[in-house]
């Protein structure tokens, strides 16, 4: 099992996300974002799935701000994904607890996501790869009542995780990157009118 890491305030971040995620992302690629708009802390992978629309991505996304995929429709939603994309290369993308000093880190992971599992719930596992980023430390135990998650750090590891995940889809696929750059651009002007 294979973790790369990085800081989403590193200015190379989007390009390793990138690098550490290009064998995942083809064209048979779905990507699945868990979390819900509820909750600050919990909104990274909507808000991921939504900067992705945004952006044209052109490959299937599940779960944004306005459909988002979380504990009480994962199974459901799940079984929809796996009966529309039944040979599908799943990259999951969800918020995660960490330690104190970890927050802000970004893991891209050649394994599932275990969404839930910080929380004490049982889900289940999501995808063949991941990329989670760390929002607040496992030793707050009011994670889903937190008011120490700043939106301004979601959102930031949101566009990060984007970025790289256009990265990936340009480097696999010999497109420009300036094209994406025009849309990361937009999203970094619009992302207000994206999440309200």
């Amino acid at each position: 099992m294979i973790k790369r890491k990085t800081h989403y305030q590193s200015p190379l971040a989007y390009y390793k996300i990138g690098e550490a995620a290009k064998d995942f992302i083809k064209e048979n690629t779905v990507i699945i974002c868990i979390g819900t708009d509820k909750c600050i802390g919990d909104c990274l992978g909507p808000l991921v799935g939504t900067l992705l629309e945004a952006s044209l991505f052109p490959l299937p996304i599940y779960g944004t701000i306005s459909s988002p995929i979380h504990a009480l429709n994962i199974n459901k939603r799940l079984d929809e994904i796996n009966s529309l994309h039944p040979n599908a290369c799943i990259l999951g993308i969800d918020a995660c607890l960490g330690d104190l000093n970890s927050i802000g880190e970004i893991h891209t992971r050649d394994y599932a996501i275990r969404p839930g599992k910080g929380v004490g719930k049982s889900l289940p596992k999501v995808g063949i790869a991941s990329i989670i980023g760390i929002v607040d430390s496992s030793e707050n135990s009011d994670f889903f009542s937190s008011r120490s998650i700043r939106l301004s750090l979601i959102l930031d590891m949101a566009r990060v995780i984007t970025k790289g995940i256009l990265y990936s889809y340009t480097i696999n696929n010999n497109i420009d990157i300036s094209l994406w750059n025009i849309n990361i651009k937009l999203i970094k002007k619009d992302c207000i009118s994206i999440i309200f």
